[in-house]
């Protein structure tokens, strides 16, 4: 597998180069250099095949020799544990849940397959790999379970103070070990710009060994396609073969990854992206004016991205062709208020609880279905356990959500945190103070 940087399309790096060095010195992010496209006759039998046997076919294709056939089954049957089921909630709405793993979150996929890629190409005697991280809620939980022990590793997570919710700040700051959280008084925005310069500071990365486990890495994309397979194999299994995948979208990466299942040969009819108030993509695909803002605090915090890193990787895929790219995907976007009322009409109507982002998708596959009928199966992503947002839903309805026992145990488990101002100088300063 060889890929290029968006800002630069004569570069070509490895697979192993792109999952350790993460971001190109120019500041774009890796691609592969060919999409390829899956035998047809696999996805008109998708429906004949487990999860792990669907995620080793499409992670074969995208890897290529990299990793050896064998070794890439281990890596995926150790990753992918756990399930993803499609529920539905009436004749033509259903909801992929993403959240079955062990953070909660649907970025247990990316993170423990990109946790087990770093393992695989790190040798023995190798300086330490220093994985950092900026989360605006899940992604922190799901890289800390993903690389906890994991020997040669040791993971720096900035999260933004007061703005996640205490069972994924619980997720973040009890696990000691090779897991360091830092309290950033500032926003995801600010935690990100600090991930960034890190990875463009020549003198630390003399320094330290220093990758990302955000969804900038490579290796955090390819898994994140495999639920969007997974997803139309068990729809393949109903009779059903048209489908609208609804995705709540902050950084982009999940909807990312969906589109880059539809370039493999992902039968996908419509993508939805259901956004928060902040709108950055939804104003661009009105306007074709790209301008991002400062982000906006949100019910949904895991989507509270006001310049979100992944949409280059999309316009990308679609080569900058504004046009193409609003066939392909429809945007909406909601205030608190509305995903307030969501979550309650969701529990009202069909007995579901779901977290603010899961509304927010509801809302817009909803809204999406309005606008343009039809006999294609609407399934929005469900992407965390609502037992994550006590504070955002409404108290007699989380009454009814049963706490996983991992939820109710890290709440006995002392906070390990380091607070940080937003100021790269400190950033810089920590990582080569406690290396």
């Amino acid at each position: 597998m060889k890929l290029y940087s968006t800002n630069n399309k004569t570069l070509r790096v490895s697979f192993q180069e792109a999952v350790f060095n993460s971001l190109p010195q120019d500041k774009g992010l890796y691609m592969p250099e060919l999409i390829p496209q899956l035998d047809p006759f696999f996805i008109q039998n998708i429906q004949q095949y487990s999860l792990q046997e669907i995620a080793l076919t499409v992670a074969s294709a995208l890897i290529g020799d990299d990793i050896p056939k064998a070794d890439l089954k281990k890596i995926v049957d150790d990753a992918i544990n756990f399930d993803a089921p499609v529920k539905f909630l009436n004749a033509e709405t259903a909801v992929l849940e993403l959240f079955h793993g062990p953070s909660y979150a649907f970025k247990d996929f990316g993170a423990r397959f990109m946790s087990r890629v770093m393992g695989y190409f790190s040798q023995k005697g190798d300086q330490l790999l220093d994985v950092l991280v900026a989360t605006s809620g899940d992604t922190g939980g799901a890289v800390a379970l993903g690389f906890l022990g994991v020997e040669g590793t040791r993971v720096t997570i900035l999260y933004p103070k007061g703005k996640v919710s205490k069972v994924q700040e619980e997720q973040l700051t009890t696990n000691g070990q090779n897991i360091r959280a830092l309290e950033v008084d500032g926003t995801f925005d600010d935690c990100q710009a600090l991930v960034k310069e890190a990875f463009n500071d020549t003198e630390l990365n003399r320094e330290l060994r220093l990758t990302s486990a955000n969804s900038i890495n490579i290796s955090r994309l390819i898994p994140q396609t495999f639920y969007y397979f997974w997803a139309y194999a068990q729809l393949k299994a109903q009779g059903i073969s048209e489908v609208v995948f609804t995705v709540p979208s902050g950084n982009f990466g999940n909807i990312g990854a969906g589109l880059l299942a539809y370039k493999m040969g992902l039968p996908v009819t419509h993508f939805v992206a259901g956004t928060n108030l902040n709108d950055t993509v939804p104003r661009f695909l009105r306007s074709g004016s790209y301008e991002p803002k400062p982000s906006v605090q949100t019910l949904a915090n895991a989507m509270d991205v006001g310049n979100p890193s992944n949409w280059v990787r999309i316009q990308d895929m679609f080569d900058g062709d504004l046009e193409h790219l609003r066939g392909m995907i429809s945007s909406y976007t909601y205030d608190d208020g509305a995903t307030e009322q969501a979550m309650k009409g969701l529990y009202e109507k069909y007995n579901y609880v779901a977290c603010p982002h899961t509304a927010i998708a509801y809302l817009a596959s909803e809204a999406y279905r309005r606008d343009t009928p039809g006999t294609y199966a609407s399934v929005f992503l469900s992407t965390a356990h609502p037992c994550k947002f006590p504070d955002a839903i409404d108290e007699a309805i989380f009454a009814k959500v049963t706490l996983p026992k991992g939820a109710v145990d890290l709440s006995n488990k002392p906070k390990l945190a380091t607070d940080l101002k937003v100021s790269y100088e400190d950033f810089k300063a920590y990582l080569l103070a406690n290396r």
